[in-house]
């Protein structure tokens, strides 16, 4: 199965370091998969950053990033073993939306959610404590 990937920025934290006022210390991010029948995983995570070795005149202020940029950051920190780990659990996330719970072969009601109607119908067995005896016995 192929599997699509979209990046998501959820948040980010920043602080003064040095002469880079709102740097980017901390960037909250998702990794989206969808596979061709529309079935998606998800993975959070966390990425710490630090502009201390941010070459002069290369730092980017806070108001000028853009999603891409940030992403850019992220997905050079996400790579090999780590990357192969995040695909993995989102696959396995897919991966779980193809198991099916379909009801017993020999009892079609079990195993499935039960109707209004269903519940209705269910008599108490005699000797539990919701038992009513029909009328007349």
């Amino acid at each position: 199965m192929a599997i699509t990937y979209t990046w998501e920025v959820k948040a980010l934290k920043t602080k003064t370091e040095g002469d880079n006022e709102n740097a980017v210390v901390q960037t909250y991010w998702k990794k989206i998969g969808t596979d061709e029948h529309g079935h998606t995983g998800e993975f959070e995570g966390a990425t710490p950053f630090t502009s201390a070795g941010v070459a002069p005149g290369q730092f980017i202020p806070y108001e000028e990033l853009t999603e891409e940029i940030v992403l850019g950051w992220i997905q050079s920190v996400v790579t090999g073993e780590y990357e192969r780990h995040v695909n993995s659990k989102i696959q396995k996330k897919i991966d779980e939306q193809h198991i099916a719970q379909p009801g017993l072969p020999w009892d079609p009601t079990k195993g499935l959610p039960a109707s209004p109607t269903a519940v209705q119908n269910v008599t108490a067995l005699p000797g539990s404590s919701d038992y009513d005896p029909p009328p007349g016995s």
